[in-house]
C-alpha cells in the first residue's frame, strides 16, 4: 500500500456539483492544483461553503468549494482587503501614535478604523500618495501563522488587535499575520501576492465609528476609500458616487420639505411634512389596493407587547440587544421589532377548518429597532420603521397558488416603478426546524412557481431562513445601485411555537404553513429609494404639488383660480406671487412640479389653458377639459413619467 493511500482522504463539493477526494489537511489552493495546474497558480483565495477564505485555508469532509482568481467576482474583495492594509501602513508612516482597529472590505471599497489620530480631508491626499508609492514598491504580502505569545509580543502597543487576539485565542483559532515591507497587521485575509497586484485607490471620506459599533466603546477615526484594477472603472465609480451625492434622499428631503429627523425627537425617528406624507399615503393606497383585490384582512396589532409573545416567537433569544425593552410593574414589555408574532397569536384566537384556509392578514405595521446611533442614517437606517405587513396561513397544498399570487403583486409594483429586478431561490440551511418532507415540497413549490412564470432566477443554496425557504427580490435604481427588495418566505417554525393548527378534511389537527411577504419592505428605505431613484421627479400620481397653475400678470389671478378649480380632483396650487412668469416657472421648475397651467390673456379670451411639462416643453391652446381626461389617465394608471406634451 502506498503512503498516500494510507492517508486519510476528504470530500469536497465543487460547483458544478461533482466531488474531489483530497487528502486530510489539504488547503483550498492544493484543491485548485488537484483540478488543474493552471487553476492552482491562478488561485487568489477560496470560498468555503459561501465565506471568503486564504487560498492556505484547510477545507473540511463535505465542504463546498470555490476557487477564486482574478477573473472572479469576489477577486475585488481580495484586492480592496489589501488596499485597506496599504492604507493602515501609510497612516502609521505619517501618524506613529495611531493605533490599529479593524480594514475589512465593503461593497463600495474599504475602511479602516483608527484609534488616537488627528486627521482631516487635507491629509487624504499626502495617504494617498504613500499609498501609491507603497503600490510601486510592489513589496510581497506574505502570510505568517504565529503563536499567541509570539502575537501578543508583536501587538504589545496595539490594544484593539490584542483584543481580537484573546477572542481568537479562546475560540482556539488560527493566529495569522500579514506582512508587506515593514508593516505587518493580525488579520485571517485573504489577500493578493503583492501591493504591486493591487490596480488604484482612491480615499473618499473620513468619519467617526465606535470601535465594535457599540455605543459604549471609544469613538475611532474611520478612514473610507476605494480601490479599483483600472483608472477607468475608478472614474466611473466617482461619477457614480457623484450622482448619488446629487439624489441624496436627505438633501432633496430638505429641498422638497418631505421629512426630518430632529434632535428634540430623538435619534432615527423621522418626522414626516405633508408633501412627504402625501407621497406616502399613495403609496399606502397603491398595495392596499393590491391587498383588497387579493383579499386579505387587514388587521392591527399594537406598538407595545409583554416579552412573553417574545419569548414565545423566539425574537428575545434573537433580537433582545436590538429592542427597546422597558418595565411596567411587575411585568416586562418591548416596542415591537415584527409584526408577525402578533399575526400570529391573532390566527391563534380562533378555531379553524381546512375549508377556512387560505387565511390573509394585511398590516401597515409599525416597529422599532435599536440600531447603533452611528449606523442610523436619513430614512435609510432608522429606529421607527414601517411595513407593509402580509403574513398568510395556509395548507402545504396551498402553498403554490399562494407564492404565485403573491409574486404577481411583487412584480407589479417593481415593474410599476420601472425597477430592475432579479430574483433568487433560497434553500434549506444547515440550521433549521422541520421535516425533510416539509422542506422538499416546499422548496419545489417555489421552484415550480418560478420555472412556471420563466423567471430567472438564481440558486441560494443553504440561505434560507432556518425557518423556511424563501425567494429574494434585489432591483436596481436609475444609476445602477443594487437594493434588496421584497421577499416570500415560508415558515414552519413560527406555527410551531405558537401551537397553530386547523382541522383537516380527517378530522384531525394539523399545522399551518406561514408565509411571510412585504411588497415594499419598509415604507421608509423604500420611500428613500424612490426619492434617490427619481431625484425627487416623482410620477405624477405620486408628487406631492401635481398641478400648479401660473397666471400670466395680475390681471389673469381670477381665471387662474377658476382653471384650479376644474382641477380640483388632483393637488393642484395657483402661484399668485407679484412675480414675472419666468421666475414662477423657475419655480415651479425647482419645486419639481409635473405640470404648470400657464395662463394669460389669450387663455382667457378662448376659454383654453397653455400646459408646460418639467422637462420644458410647452402645447398651447389646450383644452381644459382634454388636459383633465389625461391627467386622469396618467395618475390612475400609474404611468411612470409626465407625458401629455409627448403625445
Amino acid at each position: 500500500m502506498s503512503e498516500s493511500d494510507s492517508q486519510p482522504h476528504l470530500t469536497v463539493v465543487l460547483p458544478d456539483g461533482s466531488e474531489l477526494a483530497v487528502d486530510a489537511g489539504a488547503t483550498v489552493e492544493d484543491c485548485a492544483y488537484e483540478i488543474g495546474p493552471g487553476l492552482g497558480r491562478d488561485t487568489v483565495a477560496g470560498k468555503l461553503d459561501g465565506d471568503l477564505v486564504a487560498k492556505e485555508q484547510p477545507v473540511y469532509d463535505g465542504v463546498s468549494l470555490e476557487i477564486v482568481t482574478d477573473g472572479s467576482a469576489e477577486y475585488l474583495d481580495v484586492m480592496r482587503h489589501s488596499a485597506a492594509h496599504c492604507l493602515a501602513q501609510a497612516v502609521e508612516r505619517h501618524f506613529e501614535d495611531a493605533k490599529l482597529a479593524i480594514g475589512p472590505p465593503t461593497d463600495d471599497g474599504f475602511y479602516y478604523d483608527f484609534d488616537d489620530l488627528e486627521i482631516d480631508e487635507s491629509d487624504l491626499k499626502t495617504l494617498e500618495r504613500e499609498i501609491e508609492d507603497i503600490l510601486e514598491a510592489d513589496y510581497d504580502i506574505v502570510r505568517e501563522e504565529v503563536s499567541i505569545e509570539d502575537a501578543r509580543e508583536r501587538l504589545a502597543d496595539e490594544p484593539y488587535k490584542l483584543e481580537l487576539l484573546e477572542e481568537l485565542a479562546e475560540a482556539g483559532e488560527t493566529v495569522t499575520f500579514y506582512k508587506q515591507g515593514e508593516w505587518e497587521d493580525l488579520c485571517a485575509g485573504p489577500h493578493v501576492e503583492s501591493t504591486g497586484e493591487i490596480g488604484v485607490v482612491d480615499l473618499l471620506d473620513i468619519a467617526g465609528a465606535y470601535w465594535r459599533g457599540d455605543e459604549e466603546n471609544p469613538m475611532q477615526t474611520r478612514i473610507y476609500g476605494t480601490a479599483f484594477e483600472s483608472e477607468s472603472d475608478l472614474e466611473e465609480f466617482l461619477e457614480r458616487r457623484e450622482q448619488a451625492a446629487e439624489r441624496d434622499h436627505r438633501k432633496i428631503g430638505r429641498e422638497m420639505d418631505l421629512f426630518s429627523i430632529q434632535d428634540v425627537t430623538g435619534p432615527g425617528l423621522p418626522l414626516y411634512h405633508p408633501p412627504g406624507k402625501t407621497i406616502l399615503r399613495e403609496l399606502e393606497r397603491f398595495v392596499e389596493d393590491l391587498n383588497v383585490a387579493a383579499d386579505y384582512d387587514y388587521v392591527e396589532t399594537p406598538h407595545v407587547f409583554k416579552t412573553d409573545l417574545w419569548h414565545r416567537s423566539g425574537h428575545y433569544e434573537n433580537y433582545a440587544d436590538d429592542m427597546f425593552i422597558f418595565d411596567v410593574g411587575d411585568d416586562e414589555f418591548g416596542l415591537k421589532p415584527m409584526n408577525c408574532p402578533g399575526h400570529a397569536a391573532i390566527f391563534q384566537d380562533h378555531s379553524w377548518s381546512y375549508r377556512d384556509l387560505p387565511i390573509r392578514y394585511a398590516e401597515n405595521g409599525k416597529v422599532y429597532r435599536k440600531e447603533q446611533r452611528g449606523e442610523l442614517s436619513g430614512l435609510s437606517r432608522v429606529w421607527a420603521f414601517t411595513i407593509d405587513d402580509g403574513h398568510l396561513f395556509v395548507r402545504a397544498d396551498q402553498i403554490e397558488r399562494e407564492v404565485e399570487q403573491i409574486m404577481d403583486m411583487i412584480v407589479d409594483v417593481l415593474e410599476t416603478f420601472d425597477l430592475e429586478y432579479e430574483m433568487a431561490l433560497a434553500t434549506r440551511p444547515e440550521k433549521s426546524v422541520g421535516s425533510d418532507e416539509i422542506w422538499e415540497r416546499a422548496e419545489e413549490q417555489l421552484e415550480s412557481v418560478l420555472e412556471k412564470r420563466g423567471y430567472e432566477y438564481d440558486l441560494e443554496a443553504g440561505d434560507g431562513a432556518f425557518y423556511g425557504p424563501k425567494i429574494d427580490f434585489a432591483f436596481k435604481d436609475a444609476i445602477g445601485r443594487s437594493w434588496d427588495g421584497p421577499t416570500v418566505q415560508l415558515d414552519f417554525n413560527m406555527p410551531e411555537r405558537f401551537d397553530l393548527s386547523y382541522v383537516g378534511e380527517d378530522n384531525e389537527d394539523h399545522r399551518p404553513v406561514m408565509i411571510h411577504r412585504a411588497l415594499y419592505g419598509s415604507y421608509e428605505r423604500f420611500f428613500m429609494m424612490l426619492i434617490e431613484h427619481y431625484e425627487g421627479n416623482f410620477p405624477f400620481w405620486l408628487a406631492p404639488e401635481q398641478v400648479r397653475v401660473l397666471p400670466i400678470s395680475d390681471a389673469s389671478l381670477g381665471y387662474a383660480h377658476r382653471v384650479a378649480n376644474e382641477f380640483d380632483d388632483f393637488r393642484v396650487e395657483v402661484d399668485g406671487r407679484d412675480a414675472t412668469l419666468e421666475r414662477k416657472i423657475r419655480a415651479a421648475h425647482d419645486d419639481r412640479v409635473p405640470y404648470q397651467i400657464i395662463v394669460g390673456d389669450n387663455e382667457e379670451e378662448a376659454g383654453n389653458i397653455s400646459v408646460r411639462d418639467r422637462f420644458e416643453q410647452q402645447e398651447y391652446d389646450v383644452e381644459v377639459d382634454a388636459f383633465r381626461a389625461h391627467l386622469e389617465a396618467e395618475r390612475d394608471e400609474k404611468r411612470s413619467a409626465p407625458d401629455f406634451l409627448a403625445e
